[in-house]
């Protein structure tokens, strides 16, 4: 069952989902060498804490952490730890989400450590710019084909590849709600989107080959050919007319502009 939310939900989802872009953008300040990434999880959790709200990951299915840190090869969920050490050239994801007032908030954002490869900068610029490609498609009236298409397309154009076993939802009081969006499809087909509908679109780009595999923890996500991945994601709410995007990326660029 697909819920339907009112403008006030949509506005405490939006707090949420703002939540999560700020403690995003204060993780930006921590990003580099040298750093754990269960210091990184620290960091969000006393953030996330401070400002009235909950972490929405943690204990979330039995997930140990704040924070769903993923780097290089690994897709998504990654675990934090004092052993993973992020150094120069890595690629980090970062997806965190919160819940306050009763409603979540998702979004997750890949940073470059330091300098990294040409070819993996144009995955994550190639990641980022899908997610808004179909971010263009979740209006009222279209379809979540729609918006697969438009990501895998744009994706596949540029040489990558689509992981197809994980895929964005809806939110709401719920972290995972319904429907499933996936980063792939056909324009045209599945269902349509109506006015109120809250989802998280995040596509997950690999460098390589689109196989994935689920490490013995039962959560790691890794990449079959151990190359790297991109992970992107906004949560928004369907319109008639325009796109209202909840989550925000500012509060990160404009750290990173720094």
């Amino acid at each position: 069952m697909i819920s339907i939310k009112t403008e006030e939900e949509i506005e405490f989802l939006r707090e949420s989902n703002l939540l999560v872009g700020k403690t995003l953008g204060e993780i930006a300040k921590h990003i580099r060498p040298g750093i754990s990434t269960l210091e990184l999880d620290r960091i969000a959790e006393e953030f996330i804490r401070a400002h009235d709200a909950e972490p929405g990951f943690l204990g979330y299915g039995g997930f140990p952490n704040s924070l769903c840190i993923s780097v290089n090869d690994v897709v998504v969920h990654g675990i934090p730890s004092e052993k993973c050490i992020l150094k120069e050239g890595d690629v980090v994801s970062i997806d965190c989400g919160t819940l306050k007032n009763g409603y979540y908030g998702d979004s997750a954002y890949t940073f470059e450590v330091g300098e990294v490869d040409a070819e993996i900068h144009r995955l994550l610029n190639t990641t980022k710019a899908s997610l808004y490609k179909g971010i263009e498609k979740a209006v009222a009236g279209m379809r979540i084909g729609d918006i697969g298409y438009a990501i895998q397309s744009y994706c596949e154009a540029a040489g990558f590849s689509v992981v197809r076993e994980l895929v964005g939802h809806g939110v709401g009081k719920d972290l995972h709600e319904e429907p499933q969006v996936p980063n792939y499809g056909r324009a045209g087909q599945g269902i349509k989107l109506k006015e109120g509908m809250v989802i998280a679109i995040e596509p997950m780009i690999n460098l390589g080959g689109r196989q994935v595999y689920i490490e013995n923890d039962g959560w790691t996500i890794r990449t079959k050919d151990r190359k790297p991945s991109a992970h992107f994601e906004h949560t928004l709410a369907i319109r008639k007319h325009g796109v209202d995007i909840l989550s925000s990326f500012d509060y990160v660029e404009k750290e990173l502009a720094r």
